[in-house]
């Protein structure tokens, strides 16, 4: 557990070279060190901070291309949010900066929603969200987060910022809620459900949050799963539905193609995104035998191509470990 710590503190600065890649946008990029990549792996109920430079990764073993760990099952400070239930299948896993430090996101489908200070552990907030299957999460700049819930068709603002087991919320109703994401360009609040994308104005105080829907964007497909940000074309966001991947024009307000599209869309990626460093594309799918039928061991890597995989894993999403949102 010691060299894991060590690892960790140093995987910011000690990452592998990446070469001969090009940006979201299909320009040639500098060379530049990957990112790592956060998985949430279902099959151990844990997230994991992993190497993108290894073929695979044990997480079960001594593997130093394991960075971070971290799982809720265990934790004393989080037993009274039921974790045994409420951390059943991790949902989601991004990484976010708040007041200069890092901190690790995560949701599971049970309904445990919570942000984790990373590299220490330590809780900055969490909540049981309850029935709802909470899919996605985001750290607001003033400290509080919003959570999407797919079956309880919402999307929450809770007011973290105001102690670290806070419950108090407003709610906006979101039929098939999968994806949350804060947009600094925009200031706006995106969020993405079965049929639309919304984005939503945050008004009020912190302490006192409002959610204003101002945009509705009707989805080209059904099935909406997984928002981020496009971090080599600014302004735009991914967009998986349950049959393809697309890319959102905030500003234009419309789709538009990308490069690699008709490689990377398709059905049932659960998660996609491009490298703030190099500009390769990871994308998580289901893979065929998995134990998870909605799970994969294998990651896939476009520009330049490859896989990754975890051994053993059941991998529900997957992304670049950068606190980048797409200014």
């Amino acid at each position: 557990m010691l060299r894991r710590v060590l690892a960790a503190l140093l995987a910011a600065a000690v990452v592998p070279a990446v070469t001969g890649v090009t940006d979201a946008r299909g320009q040639e990029a500098e060379r530049a060190p990957a990112s790592p990549i956060v998985a949430a792996d279902q099959a151990t109920r844990a997230v994991y901070v992993l190497d993108a430079a290894q073929a695979q990764w044990d997480a079960e073993g001594d593997d130093p291309g394991v960075l971070w760990s971290w799982s809720a099952d265990g934790r004393e400070g989080l037993a009274d949010l039921r974790t045994d239930a409420s951390w059943t299948n991790p949902s989601e896993v991004k990484s976010r900066e708040l007041g200069g430090r890092r901190y690790l996101l995560v949701t599971a489908s049970g309904g445990l929603a919570a942000v984790v200070g990373y590299p220490d552990r330590s809780v900055y907030w969490a909540a049981d969200t309850g029935p709802g299957n909470a899919h996605s999460i985001e750290l607001l700049p003033d400290g509080n987060v919003a959570v999407a819930a797919s079956t309880g068709g919402y999307v929450r603002l809770y007011t973290a910022s105001t102690g670290p087991r806070a419950t108090g919320h407003v709610q906006v109703p979101l039929t098939g809620a999968h994806g949350v994401h804060w947009d600094p360009r925009t200031q706006l609040l995106w969020a993405l459900g079965n049929r639309q994308l919304i984005a939503m104005e945050v008004g009020g105080e912190p302490e006192d949050p409002e959610l204003t829907v101002v945009r509705q964007v009707t989805l080209p497909s059904r099935g909406g799963h997984d928002l981020a940000p496009v971090l080599g074309s600014r302004g735009r966001l991914w967009v998986a539905t349950a049959s393809a991947v697309y890319q959102y024009a905030t500003s234009e307000r419309e789709f538009v193609s990308y490069p690699l599209q008709a490689r990377i869309s398709g059905p049932g990626v659960k998660s996609v995104g491009d490298d703030p460093r190099t500009g390769q594309v990871l994308v998580a799918r289901p893979e065929p035998g998995n134990p998870c039928t909605w799970c994969t061991a294998t990651l896939y890597l476009y520009r330049p191509d490859g896989t990754r995989t975890l051994l053993r894993g059941g991998v529900y999403k997957a992304r670049w470990w950068s606190t980048d949102r797409g200014r």
